[in-house]
């Protein structure tokens, strides 16, 4: 086995270059609680803290919470339970474990509370299109309330992968494509679960997941390789977190996939090395559902003691599920007693978790059960809902004003199973949100119809099926109104885990409807509903106005009602760009520009398609409103403060409407190839018509460095361009400025956040 470790960590090196430092947690730096328990807990006691046994499935809560399972939580047998809730079966589960156990130590609850608890928000790629961190925490803040009401400590959110390959169905779960914006979303979302101090009762341990390169799965293929550059995984993948570390993560989890062959559960190097050394990363880590036997599977291990040995080593605190830790590392310890002080700081992390959470203090704190009834689905968590989900909708074309509705737009034609399916607005990982708690975008749509709007619904076709025989009726309603809503896209079980797509087209029954409505000739505004980026040529060509709504969770249908008869103006923005077909992706806007740049305007060899233009059909950051914004130039400044840019922002148009201000950096010349664009810096501000406001960003020249190696980053003296506009596309203003002298550092340069101020 002592061959077999080597031989690993000789893998990994390749992966993370460069000496591993040491963990920055030892056995003594523990508190005296967790210190004394470490002292008088037998090996089996140690062995069932590592452990996190399923009490039910996601669709099945507490079904195997059996009395053999309180008697294995009398034996010490067990640390964590996951798919279970609810604060009364959860508080006799607890009461067991510390009145009945020999050392009374308390069990850690947890689920995938990833985008609300028993009120939904929008999905998470929804919640980063309205770039506003104060949406994210605003939106956890309630999650962790109404998680933790029901008896929940632990949750594993929030997804930070970048993702730029829309045929992975986890795109749906995270923040996008684009490091800078990802970091920032990680961030607000730990202050939003941990609050200002886990030990009170209405707080949650994050889980910053999935650690390694989870988002760049070769095909987009769920839980496939990630084979990319040193480079790529430590300037686009790890930094979101890298600030989710920083703002105070309790706990991470670890990646199903490999890195160049190196599983993430077994990355000693990129774990202990990266993660525990050189951030100082001291929360508990724990796998993926059953990732730790897994390891056999993926050819790194020939039993399972072996894969438990691999994972405990690498870093790994806890085991979900998969009982590797407690019932085969006994015999690794045996073969190689050393594993003991890996053991001991694995129980150690877990036992901190426990008493920041307060549990050996107040283990009943979250089990009343009267504040589970008042927190659930509490009428300012369904306003706050509403109001993130206006926000989150991107306005990806309007085509004469074609939006909003106003009053007498006659009868309205809303056609597509989509506009009545409440458990699409739900979305993926859903916890315990329910069917009944949506308002759908159907029932929303007519009970905020302004005065002379008349609403009428056909099924048309559903997106899960190939029956088209609904459509005839659909046309016909089409042709009786003066203009048509047309809700199409993907249904919930279209998007997430183990739901990648070789196709990004809508799926048949979607075209085949769409095309239909398209041929009555009627005014059609489309309504998408999706947890991914799709290709959509025919809608951006044929539509008259589009509206990606993503699937935006309990009050779905009275955000779209605000938006479509213009009570808000539109303000979502891409965190990932629509491509134009499947053949065109993984893109970024970000990307080198190579020796022979691409030009749309010229027919020659360069860095293109042949068949169809190399930019996107809907960019990064794009997003309409209902009004217009003009730009001033751009003023840079560089001291020994370091880089301040200003521009004015006007509200040209003549309503009340939301801008996102983007700022873009351009290494023009460096030691390597730098990225096209990089975003390096936003703003979400408010405008009445006609009110200008001048909108400051304040950077470092550690924005600029340039990954050496882990733990290095190179500074280069010499220009850096900044732009600022809309979009990655739609750049206003551009501004220069002079770094005078380089330097190191050791932070990712997209983990730093830009200070922002209005005037």
């Amino acid at each position: 086995m002592l061959k077999f470790v080597s031989a690993i960590a000789m893998a990994a090196s390749l992966v993370a270059c460069g000496p591993t430092e040491a963990p920055s947690t030892h056995v003594d730096a523990f508190s005296p609680r967790v210190s004394d328990l470490l002292e008088r807990m037998t090996l089996e006691e140690k062995l069932g803290q590592l452990h996190q046994a399923a009490g039910g499935r996601s669709r099945n809560l507490n079904s195997r919470l059996t009395d053999d399972e309180l008697d294995r939580v009398r034996r010490g047998g067990v640390g964590s339970y996951l798919h279970v809730a609810g604060a009364e079966p959860l508080a006799e589960l607890q009461r067991v474990a510390v009145e009945e156990s020999r050392l009374g130590i308390p069990l850690l609850f947890a689920m995938d509370v990833v985008h609300g608890y028993r009120t939904i928000f929008p999905v998470p790629i929804a919640m980063a299109s309205t770039w506003d961190e104060s949406d994210w925490e605003a939106a956890t803040r309630i999650s962790a309330e109404e998680a933790s009401a029901s008896g929940l400590h632990w949750t594993f959110a929030p997804m930070v992968d970048i993702a730029r390959d829309p045929r992975w169905g986890r795109i749906v779960e995270g923040g996008g494509s684009d490091p800078y914006l990802g970091a920032r979303m990680a961030a607000a979302q730990v202050a939003g679960y941990q609050g200002e101090d886990l030990a009170q009762a209405d707080t949650i341990l994050a889980t910053a997941k999935h650690f390694g390169a989870y988002g760049v799965p070769t095909g987009g293929r769920d839980y496939g390789t990630a084979d990319l550059s040193e480079r790529s995984l430590y300037e686009i993948y790890l930094p979101p977190f890298y600030a989710a570390s920083r703002a105070g993560a309790g706990s991470m989890m670890t990646a199903f996939n490999d890195i160049a062959g190196v599983p993430s559960t077994a990355n000693e190097t990129l774990i202990d090395g990266t993660l525990r050394g050189r951030w100082g990363f001291d929360g508990m880590i724990v796998s993926d559902w059953n990732a730790v036997a897994e390891l056999i599977n993926h050819g790194v291990a020939d039993n399972r003691a072996e894969a438990g040995a691999l994972a405990l080593r690498a870093g790994v605190d806890m085991d979900m599920t998969s009982s590797v830790f407690v019932n085969d590392l006994r015999v690794a310890i045996e073969a190689d007693p050393e594993l003991l002080d890996d053991l001991d700081l694995a129980v150690g992390r877990i036992l901190t978790a426990k008493e920041q959470l307060g549990l050996f203090d107040d283990p009943m704190a979250y089990h009343q059960t009267a504040r589970e009834t008042s927190e659930l689905l509490a009428q300012d968590h369904r306003a706050l809902a509403r109001a993130v989900s206006t926000r989150s909708m991107v306005l990806l074309k309007n085509e004469a004003d074609a939006l909003p509705l106003g009053e007498g737009a006659g009868r309205v034609a809303v056609i597509g199973a989509l506009a009545t399916d409440a458990w699409t607005q739900l979305g993926s990982w859903r916890a315990q949100g329910r069917p009944e708690d949506v308002i759908t975008l159907l029932d929303g749509l007519e009970a905020g119809a302004p005065e002379g709007v008349d609403v009428l619904h056909a099924i048309g076709a559903d997106p899960a099926d190939d029956d088209l025989s609904g459509i005839a009726e659909a046309v016909a309603l089409a042709e009786s109104a003066d203009r048509v809503v047309l809700v199409v896209g993907e249904g919930y079980d279209m998007s997430g885990e183990a739901r990648s797509r070789s196709d990004l087209f809508m799926p048949a029954s979607q075209r085949a409807l769409a095309d239909a409505i398209f041929e009555t000739g009627k005014p059609v505004i489309v309504i998408l509903v999706t947890g991914r980026p799709l290709a959509i040529p025919d809608l951006a060509e044929r539509a008259d106005a589009i509206l990606n709504a993503w699937m935006l969770g309990v009050e779905a249908g009275p955000a779209l009602a605000d938006i479509v008869y213009g009570e808000v103006s539109p303000s979502g923005r891409l965190p990932v760009s629509f491509p134009r077909t499947t053949g065109a992706v993984p893109y970024s806007y970000s990307e080198f520009p190579s020796g022979r740049p691409a030009d749309p305007d010229l027919d020659r060899d360069t860095n293109r398609y042949h068949d169809q233009p190399i930019t996107p059909l809907y960019p990064f950051g794009h997003g309409l409103s209902y009004s217009d914004f003009s730009y001033g130039e751009l003023v840079a400044q560089n001291d020994a403060a370091g880089i301040r840019l200003s521009v004015d922002v006007t509200n040209t148009g003549d309503r009340e409407a939301d801008e996102v201000v983007q700022l873009y950096m351009r290494d023009p010349l460096a030691f390597v190839a730098r990225p096209q664009l990089e975003l390096r810096g936003y703003r979400r501000i408010t405008l009445m018509p006609g009110e200008q406001r001048t909108v400051h960003f304040h950077l470092i020249p550690a924005q600029s460095a340039i990954f050496e190696r882990p733990g290095s980053w190179r500074i280069e003296a010499g220009e850096l361009l900044f732009h600022v506009g809309s979009s990655s596309a739609d750049l206003r203003s551009s501004a220069s400025v002079h770094v005078e002298s380089g330097g190191t550092s050791e932070v990712p340069a997209t983990a730093i956040e830009t200070r922002t101020e209005v005037e």
